[in-house]
């Protein structure tokens, strides 16, 4: 029998390798595409049972490739791949007829399971691509030996948390997990479903803040045929993949309202309607939920049910972050050692001990996640000097350590230095120290010792003064969404109040981190998608987007 084909399209190389390699030793037979125009003509040239398809790529869109390729009369399933930024062309490109869509970053598990469901009978078999787990220790990481996930921990904190899943591991309640992000909530959801009755059947995670609501929706509950524009099969949701066995729904206070009912309601009676469905539908899943949220804050401001928080509220089990259990830092990093030393031909195998000593004063506003990388770009690197700055920097108070945003960082960080640099004064000494203009100001000043008042900065031996700084991450923002028509309600006062005090902390925070959105998402402690979302709803433009039109 042939192989099924599958050609992956994506203008990044990395990702064709990852999914190239994923794919091929799963029983595909695999073939990739840097750009839209070369995955049409090996599309108009080739059969393909199946498209993985990128929908950001300069020149031609992965949208523009997916209506070309319909209007030629193209019938293979096209599954889309999509980042938080990029939800509202998924929407667009299920109506323009794609089969299914990813959000990035997803597993293994999640790309076999949306291929499985595109190819119906005619997908492979999984095949098992690595040697099984040796026997189960602790830890918030991904081992790459079978995609599982274990516990590493000493803490007394962690040991009571795990105590606690060894208890409600057998029962069927809902369990609500709570924790800073990066701290271990999806490890130990995959813990209570490995330790319970359930643990042959499916694990589904789904995060709640990855999609927008009407994706989510039928993410969630599926669909059926003809629901609505592009809806040309059912599509079971994750409830019923989930059925015997566990649902992991991730980051459920960015659920929105009206799916908190249809949620509540399948809590209650164990059935729901797809999209467009007319039969209801019933199912067995055991539902655990996680949030970085304070959910009893979110029901005060009216942006969770009172009702559907206690009943997820049944078992809560609270996750500390790294910096109350610093015990943790050292084992944890022997872990990573091991798991990342072993890619590379000359592997680190041990830290020096001022390194483990920097890592066990340092606060971890990133938790497990942060170390993890951490150790992987020690590993990669393999220079200990390069870490210890970074982290004497990023633990420096800013009044003991001036800092001007460099001017374009990526939203990953990885541009060899930290996205906040010191400044140094210059040789006069009459200067004391160069500072970064508040928001709403276009100037940036230089405050001399002998005088309160600021100064412009001149050069030195120059008669004409010095053009001004301005600041291209302090642009005028948009006014924020107009409050709704009518005479509002006390819960839409407080709404309204809580988005324009959000919005004015993040515009603080971006503006504090030049755009870093990763770097700014950690500092107000969410997640990175739900900045996004947040950046979204309440209408921030990045200046760098709106300085390239």
């Amino acid at each position: 029998m042939d192989r099924i084909a599958v050609l992956v399209v994506d203008d990044e190389e990395s990702v064709r390798t990852f999914l190239s390699e994923l794919l091929g030793s799963a029983g595909y037979q695999v073939r990739s595409a840097a750009s839209g125009a070369q995955a049409l003509e090996m599309l108009s040239g080739g059969s393909f049972d199946a498209v993985l398809l990128d929908v950001v790529m300069p020149e031609m869109s992965g949208l523009e490739v997916l209506r070309r390729y319909r209007g030629a009369g193209g019938s293979a399933p096209v599954i889309v791949l999509s980042a938080l930024s990029g939800a509202d062309d998924a929407v667009r490109a299920m109506k323009m007829g794609a089969s299914d869509y990813l959000s990035k970053p997803f597993g293994n598990d999640e790309l076999q399971d949306v291929l499985a469901r595109a190819l119906g009978t005619r997908a492979p078999e999984r095949q098992a691509v690595a040697p099984p787990l040796p026997p189960r220790v602790v830890s918030p990481v991904v081992d790459p030996a079978a995609d599982a996930r274990v516990l590493i921990s000493t803490s007394p904190s962690m040991r009571r948390a795990r105590a606690l899943v060894e208890r409600i591991a057998d029962t069927d309640v809902p369990v609500l997990l709570l924790g800073e992000s990066g701290t271990g909530k999806e490890v130990i959801a995959r813990e209570i479903h490995a330790r319970s009755q359930r643990r042959g059947k499916p694990f589904i995670k789904v995060n709640c803040a990855a999609l927008p609501g009407e994706l989510l929706e039928s993410e969630l509950f599926g669909h059926e045929r003809g629901a609505f524009t592009g809806a040309t099969a059912e599509k079971p949701g994750k409830f019923e993949l989930a059925d015997q066995g566990t649902i992991f729904l991730d980051e459920i206070g960015e659920m929105a309202i009206r799916l908190q009912a249809k949620l509540l309601q399948v809590l209650q009676d164990e059935e729901f309607f797809r999209v467009g469905g007319k039969k209801s539908v019933r199912v067995d899943s055991r539902v655990v939920v996680a949030t970085n949220r304070d959910l009893e804050k979110e029901i005060a401001l009216g942006n969770f049910r009172e009702d559907l928080y206690y009943r997820l509220n049944v078992v809560a089990i609270r996750l500390p972050p790294l910096r109350e259990r610093r015990e943790d830092v050292v084992p944890l990093t022997d872990h990573f050692l091991k798991k990342y030393g072993r890619n590379f031909i000359n592997g680190v195998s041990e830290l020096p001990r001022e390194v483990l000593q920097a890592f066990a004063d340092y606060d971890w506003p990133g938790n497990v996640r942060e170390l993890e990388n951490m150790v992987r770009r020690l590993c990669v690197l393999k220079d200990a000097t390069l870490v210890l700055d970074e982290l004497n920097a990023a633990g420096r108070s800013p009044a003991s350590a001036p800092s001007l945003p460099t001017a374009y960082g990526g939203d990953d960080g990885t541009y060899g230095r930290s996205h906040e640099e010191p400044v140094r004064s210059p040789p006069s000494s009459s200067v004391q120290v160069l500072e970064m203009p508040s928001r709403g100001s276009a100037q940036a000043v230089v405050s001399a010792a002998p005088a309160p008042a600021p100064v412009m900065l001149e050069p030195a031996n120059s008669v004409l003064p010095a053009p001004r700084y301005v600041n291209p991450f302090d642009v005028p923002q948009p006014p924020p969404p107009p409050a709704p028509a009518g005479e509002p309600s006390l819960k839409d006062i407080g709404k309204r109040a809580a988005m324009l005090a959000e919005r004015e902390a993040i515009l603080c925070m971006l503006q504090r981190t030049a755009w870093n959105k990763r770097r700014a998402a950690t500092k107000l402690r969410i997640s990175y998608k739900a900045l996004l979302y947040k950046i979204k709803e309440c209408g921030i433009i990045d200046p760098r987007s709106s300085a390239e039109l």
